[in-house]
């Protein structure tokens, strides 16, 4: 009998449990994504792949085949980098603990932009940032009780009530101060997920290294890096830019007024990450940014695995 005009061959997975389900070029695409793969990419690659099953009349495949061709076609097409963080991937997706996802960063360098990017190449439907938290805290304290919370975190040296000593920088001392208060609520939200179980992305200029600590959080696989703008120029022209997303509500003036209080912001943030082993990513173009933090991720998670692994098999 012949094919109905217009009916194309589907290719069917097989996995383990003799279960099947259809190939899907999306969800192929997204786990191809997960390993730093741009997203145009990864979706030719996972066509590709359906076409050149279809081609050569395989329309059952076992899962672990459709793994190995995926990992083979990403190592020609990509190189080996790209290939190693698809296997990393994918040994990592039945873990059984909570990802959280720590980013910081100064103001302006894109922190939000790589959280929402980050989210669609893992699966990841909760982000929080911290200023949402902060607005949330100043409707429940007011700016006699906690001023810093009450402006921006580079003017938060200005809303200081007690003098300095001459060697202190207010902008990094009302940095502290607004930060403290404001991963009150952050802590919260985090231990929320680990009690739940669900994965979330937390990005902010208030994710500083040192106040957040990786360790406190057993129940979770918990990654933390910042990011960085080192070309001034650069970092300059990321305010122009959300002027013109944001219509104008957010004034590019207005940045370049703070601009140095919101490098020394930066410095500081670089100092502390450098002293306490948090990992520096220094974004000058957004593709190469994303490709590093996803390599981050999964080498740390990865490693945290491995580690309770090798924990739980000398464990008498």
């Amino acid at each position: 009998m012949k094919e109905q005009r217009g009916k194309a061959k589907r290719v069917i997975i097989i996995d383990e449990h003799s279960h099947e389900v259809p190939y899907s070029k999306g969800l192929t695409a997204s786990a191809i994504m997960a390993s730093g793969v741009h997203p145009a990419s990864a979706y030719d690659i996972a066509a590709r792949i359906e076409e050149g099953l279809v081609k050569e009349g395989k329309l059952q495949v076992q899962e672990s085949d459709l793994h190995k061709l995926i990992y083979d076609t990403i190592l020609e097409r990509m190189g080996e980098r790209y290939a190693a963080n698809y296997e990393k991937y994918h040994s990592l997706s039945g873990m059984q603990k909570p990802l959280i996802i720590l980013i910081g960063g100064s103001t302006g360098v894109g922190k939000s932009t790589v959280a929402t990017m980050l989210a669609n190449r893992l699966g990841i439907v909760r982000i929080v940032s911290t200023d949402a938290v902060r607005e949330v805290m100043r409707a429940f304290f007011s700016r006699e009780l906690m001023p810093t919370i009450h402006t921006s975190s580079f003017a938060a040296g200005q809303a200081l009530r007690q003098p300095l000593p001459q060697e202190v920088e207010p902008v990094v001392a009302g940095f502290r101060e607004q930060t403290s208060s404001v991963l009150v609520g952050v802590r919260a939200l985090i231990n929320r997920a680990v009690t739940e179980g669900y994965h979330m992305i937390i990005e902010g200029t208030h994710v500083a290294p040192g106040f957040l600590l990786p360790e406190d959080y057993p129940g979770a696989f918990v990654v933390q890096f910042i990011i960085t703008v080192s070309d001034e120029a650069l970092h300059r022209s990321h305010f122009y830019i959300r002027e013109l997303e944001t219509q104008g509500s957010r004034p590019f003036k207005r940045y370049i007024e703070h601009f140095r209080d919101i490098r020394l912001i930066q410095d500081y943030l670089v100092e502390e990450a450098g002293r306490r082993g948090v990992q520096i990513i220094d974004s000058f173009n957004l593709d190469v940014t994303i490709a590093e933090v996803m390599e981050h991720i999964l080498n740390t998670v990865y490693s945290m695995e491995e580690g309770a692994r090798a924990r739980a098999a000398g464990a008498p």
